[in-house]
């Protein structure tokens, strides 16, 4: 596969945060995120073991769909420091019928309420720019905190759903436009 095309992509900002999409120069971000102890017991071992592991997860599985739809995997940058502090996107995901919203933040930074701020700006992107009309999120059925801050949104529970290659059930919520 031959170097993708440069495409200028939306970014975003909230009163605290830039959200860019995710690029190769994230790779660090994406190393922590995904080997924080929460992402690791709530979403999973996405076997990032390193900068290089990272990479090479952003050009396979976010750039992608960034490059098909126009949206998919956002850093969050908080404008007071310049610091990288997590990621929101909206993606089109196997076994989904639809997108679903997704959201982490470094330890850190956590309850401050940064991953409803980037989440609420998302949506009505997801809904007004991008053209979607039902957003869904899945969520651990121990991830309370998530669980709170989707129904805050103002998503709605709407069952289980069991991804592929996923071994337990997880709760599935989803708003419309």
């Amino acid at each position: 596969m031959g170097p993708m095309k440069k495409i200028v992509h939306q970014n975003f900002e909230t009163q605290r945060l830039f959200i860019r999409p995710t690029s190769e120069e994230d790779a660090d971000l994406i190393f922590q995120l995904m080997n924080a102890p929460k992402f690791l017991k709530f979403v999973g071992d996405r076997r990032i073991y390193s900068i290089p592991d990272a990479l090479k997860y952003i050009q396979t599985n976010m750039l992608p769909q960034l490059y098909n739809l126009g949206y998919s995997n956002y850093s969050l940058i908080e404008k007071i420091s310049g610091d990288k502090i997590g990621i929101c996107g909206i993606y089109d995901r196997d076994g989904l019928d639809g997108v679903d919203i997704g959201f982490g933040l470094l330890p850190k930074y956590e309850r401050f309420g940064y991953a409803y701020e980037a989440s609420s700006r998302l949506i009505k992107a997801g809904f007004e720019e991008f053209h979607i009309q039902e957003i869904k999120a899945i969520v651990s059925k121990q991830n309370i905190s998530s669980q709170r801050l989707l129904e805050k949104l103002g998503f709605e529970s709407c069952g289980l759903i069991k991804l592929p290659n996923e071994k337990v059930e997880e709760l599935l919520f989803r708003i419309t436009k």
